[in-house]
């Protein structure tokens, strides 16, 4: 048995990129205070820096076993190592972005990167949890964060709007989250994961425990955006500035993805039958209501809403195909539909006129005309995004294809097909409206920022990297073999 103080020191050490975010944010906020817009860019660069090397801290030292943290509240393993990897590399593009967004629009307050690694330290808590309360404190210090840059322009109705909706039907989610874990605890009589998974497999608990586990899938399918609670989405990602946008598409759903899996796979495997019909319903209701409502935009930030709500659907068809491929196939689709979100955000914040953003799918028109390599990488990104052969999308849903029809899952892959061919309808619109339609009026040309990260990101959709695939996919099936 591990004395206090070295399961504390040990704790310490295994916590490294916990640590190392607060620590940034904490030590921003005093340097922000004192210096205010002048430290922006100097916050933003070193933020950046910050993210991305938490993500590699976690590769690289993670203890080869699980290991706990902190006597059982957190635990190091191959999972969360994974999801702290794409949630760091994704809200480090991001903030780039974002930095370079708001020094465009005059917008240079510390507050943003601080806001972005509080969140990401929560989504780093909420990865690792290993008790209800652990995973709720998590939850809410992201969900603060995030609720301060969905409000960011406190001067503009949209902005004010879309943090205003997301405050309050966040807030109905934690509560739910919170009620949810209460059954949880009162009908197991721990909040610990292992005491949760050996009460479940004794058969403890019997409806209640059913009952809280359901109330708690529905609070992270809120986080998620998985319909039918993805009610915020739309009006928060248009309302928010860009950039911010473009992080709320990343890194909170790979850390609610991962969060939900762990849930599940973790104290609650023992009831498998009875959540599997929860994240199956989940799955094809969000893949279903996200291509239609894709269908009717015009703005194309409302449109990414609802891909992302679609594309969320997929990931809970690779969630609900059991442990032997489930969880790794949430995995591998998530890490290669990251890079395409992000690109395209990247451009979206590329399309400015006359010092002003414009986000009408109208002012894309003609683009390959009077922007080649813009129009190029949209259609690179876009067909990959859709799951089009052969690029990197199309690996991602095949991955989870198979999975859902290995469990025995057919009729869900088929409307996981159907909502494909609907969803590259709407793509397919973009695209014919980028390389046939006559040319709007011209864009300013796009900053060296945006350029690197588009080109960047779409690289990664580029058919080599198939290539690399086998890399990817043993390292999901090492991270899930290792945790659960």
């Amino acid at each position: 048995m591990m004395s206090p103080m070295a399961d504390l020191l040990r704790s310490l050490d295994l916590a490294g990129p916990e640590l190392l975010l607060a620590g940034f944010a904490l030590i921003g906020a005093v340097v922000g205070a004192w210096s205010g817009e002048r430290a922006f860019g100097f916050l933003c660069g070193v933020g950046a820096l910050v993210l991305a090397g938490a993500g590699v801290w976690a590769i690289v030292d993670h203890p080869g076993a699980p290991a706990q943290m902190f006597q059982g509240a957190m635990v190091a393993d191959g999972f969360a190592v994974f999801a702290k990897a794409l949630i760091g590399f994704s809200a480090a593009a991001t903030l780039l972005l974002g930095a370079d967004y708001f020094r465009a629009t005059n917008e240079r307050r510390f507050e943003f990167p601080v806001m972005v690694a509080l969140g990401v330290t929560g989504m780093f808590v909420m990865v690792s949890a290993q008790d209800l309360i652990t995973l709720y404190v998590g939850v809410e210090l992201q969900s603060l964060a995030s609720y301060v840059l969905a409000a960011w322009r406190r001067d503009d109705a949209r902005s004010s709007e879309s943090g205003l909706k997301y405050f309050v039907l966040s807030a109905i989610s934690s509560g739910l989250l919170l009620f949810g874990a209460s059954f949880v605890y009162g009908f197991t009589g721990s909040v610990h994961f292992d005491a949760i998974g050996s009460a479940a497999a004794e058969g403890a608990g019997g409806v209640g425990l059913t009952f809280g586990l359901v109330l708690m899938l529905c609070a992270l399918g809120f986080k998620m955006s998985a319909a039918p609670f993805h009610m915020w989405t739309p009006d928060v990602y248009e309302g928010a500035p860009t950039p911010v946008t473009a992080f709320f598409a990343a890194a909170p759903k790979v850390a609610a993805v991962a969060l939900m899996a762990r849930v599940l796979y973790d104290p609650f495997a023992a009831l498998e039958l009875q959540w599997q019909q929860v994240i199956i319903a989940l799955s094809a209701i969000s893949m279903v209501w996200g291509s239609f409502g894709a269908l009717m935009q015009t703005n194309l930030k409302r449109l990414m809403a609802y891909s992302s709500i679609a594309n969320m659907g997929f990931v809970l068809m690779g969630l609900a195909s059991g442990a032997d491929r489930g969880p790794a196939a949430a995995l591998i689709y998530l890490s290669l539909y990251l890079p395409a979100t992000i690109g395209i955000f990247a451009l979206i914040l590329a399309m400015r006129r006359d010092g002003q953003s414009v986000e009408s799918i109208s002012d894309i028109a003609g683009l390959a005309q009077r922007r080649p390599w813009m129009a190029a990488t949209f259609t690179m990104l876009l067909f990959s995004i859709a799951g089009i052969p052969p690029f990197a999308g199309f690996i991602g849903k095949l991955v989870v294809f198979t999975a859902a029809v290995d469990a025995g899952l057919v009729w869900l892959a088929v409307v996981g097909g159907l909502a494909a061919v609907i969803a590259a309808a709407y793509y397919l619109r973009l695209l014919a409206s980028i390389w046939f339609s006559p040319p709007a009026a011209a864009l300013q040309p796009a900053s060296g920022t945006i350029v690197f990260t588009a080109t960047t990101a779409a690289a990664l959709t580029f058919p080599v990297l198939v290539f690399v695939l086998g890399f990817l996919e043993r390292w999901a099936d090492w991270a899930v073999s290792s945790s659960f």
